[in-house]
């Protein structure tokens, strides 16, 4: 059987602001009103697999389901997930993926790795680029998919054939890094050389017995863990202390560059692996003068710019070769030649302290979501949209009380030993210390205004006493 392995981890620093720890990169909305990760799953289900596993943190578990979707046409399909505790990079995922995979489905089993946050617009290209990978893969042989380049490109790695594996590919001579440019033009020419898409083909019985060759301490590592980790049917939410014992390595360096197994099957299937927002701009359709934009723009003799906003109108006035990204909480301007140092950003954000490289000002919780209206010393003002038939944990703050104003919809409350529903332009007090719970009975979401008040207004100030989704981490 064929089963899709997505992996969804990366944090995508270069498409700050919009990317960011607790919202990352597959979870961007593009301009045609998909996100990368809902493109990756339709992909998988135009395979016509049974089941598909997604490999990801475990704090975007509930947030990756409401991005699938699943409905009537897709209820015959298995979705099954894995759950990290923290990230270890592509070499552990590819192991708990295929343990996974042969306890569950057999040793024969092929797998195809993808990526969740990569871009792919040739649907019939890709999947017969899948069928002949699966023909290799069926052959012992791990299969990566080489794009065939069309510019010398700086910003990936290439694979370099060797013999042809009619009709389906090549044996591969070697993976090589990022090169220069002249060195890249140099790989264009020559014809021989792919980029190395990051995605991948194998038998699980044929991966692990490379891994147990190439990287035996990351494969025995996450045997232990999946041995120590919490099952349910169709979920495993791998143990924290034996996996953050697990090696961090890509799957590339691990086993890739060093099997003697490897193929590469050609295609050109309109990829992209958006990984910088000049790639993303490539999405947007150009003006005359060669500007693109996704936003409320009034522009005076802009060329060849780039903007992407949310709300606000944006002014753009003389600007030229210039990338402007606007989100609630903060602004990129870049000029477009320096688009891959935006990660230089986050790295100065993560030193500096503050939460601007991990969190938006609207997070993302399975009942629904919260934005932070304002906040200054001793308050915080949200907005909370709960989900029909969605609830909060019941729980309590030590410094913080509570005043929650009902906008739209049915609140049925708990505070302290009493329950009760609150209505539009009504609302309820709740003291600091006080046990609470919020939940939304009715069919239409409910919007509350909460306005915090208190010595302390962290979101760990939190003490939580049951939960229908099963968290222990600090969030509400």
């Amino acid at each position: 059987m064929l089963l899709p392995v997505i992996l969804s981890g990366g944090a995508g620093t270069r498409l700050w602001p919009v990317s960011r720890e607790a919202l990352p990169k597959p979870f961007i909305t593009l301009p045609d009103g998909d996100t990368l990760i809902k493109k990756t799953m339709k992909r998988a289900l135009a395979l016509e697999a049974s089941s598909i596993l997604t490999v990801t943190n475990r704090e975007y578990f509930f947030h990756t389901k409401d991005e699938y979707e699943i409905t009537d046409e897709t209820s015959g399909i298995e979705f099954d997930y894995i759950l990290e505790p923290t990230g270890r990079n592509t070499a552990p995922a590819v192991a708990v993926s295929a343990l996974y995979a042969s306890e569950r489905h057999g040793l024969d089993t092929t797998l195809l790795v993808m990526p969740a946050d990569h871009l792919i617009t040739n649907h019939a290209a890709f999947d017969a680029a899948v069928k002949k990978a699966t023909q290799l893969a069926g052959q012992g042989l791990l299969v990566t998919f080489g794009v065939i380049p069309d510019r010398p490109e700086t910003g990936f790695g290439y694979i370099d054939r060797a013999d042809e594996l009619a009709p389906y590919g090549y044996k591969v001579k070697r993976f090589v890094e990022k090169p220069d440019l002249d060195t890249a033009q140099t790989y264009l020419e020559a014809g021989t050389f792919y980029w190395n898409s990051g995605m991948f083909c194998f038998t699980a019985g044929a991966i692990l017995d490379e891994m147990a060759k190439y990287c035996p301490e990351i494969l025995e590592q996450c045997r232990l863990c999946l041995s120590c980790s919490p099952k349910n049917q169709h979920t495993t939410e791998l143990d924290s202390r034996t996996f953050g014992a697990v090696r961090d390595d890509s799957i590339d360096y691990a086993v890739m560059e060093k099997s003697t197994k490897v193929a590469v099957t050609p295609c050109d299937i309109g990829w992209s692996d958006i990984g910088s927002w000049l790639a993303m701009s490539n999405l947007v359709p150009a003006d005359a003068r060669q500007n693109r934009f996704k936003a409320n723009v009034i522009d005076i003799d802009t060329n060849n710019t780039f903007v992407w906003g949310e709300k606000r109108l944006i002014a753009t006035i003389g600007l030229k070769n210039l990338m402007i990204i606007d989100t609630a909480d903060a602004l990129l301007v870049a000029d477009e030649s320096m688009a891959q140092d935006v990660k230089k950003v986050v790295q100065y954000l993560k030193k500096s302290g503050g939460d601007a490289h991990r969190l938006h000002q609207t997070a993302h919780r399975p009942w629904g979501t919260y934005t932070v209206l304002e906040e200054g010393e001793r308050f915080k003002i949200k907005r909370i949209v709960v989900k029909s038939g969605a609830a909060l944990s019941l729980q309590m703050h030590y410094h913080r009380s509570e005043h929650w104003i009902v906008v739209s919809g049915t609140a049925k409350v708990v505070n302290g030993d009493k329950e009760f529903l609150i209505r539009v332009n009504e609302s309820t007090y709740i003291p600091a210390g006080t046990r609470h719970r919020l939940s939304n009975p009715g069919v239409i979401e409910l919007v509350m205004i909460e306005v915090q008040s208190g010595d302390y207004l962290g979101e760990d100030d939190i003490v939580r006493f049951d939960d229908v989704y099963g968290r222990d981490s600090k969030q509400c």
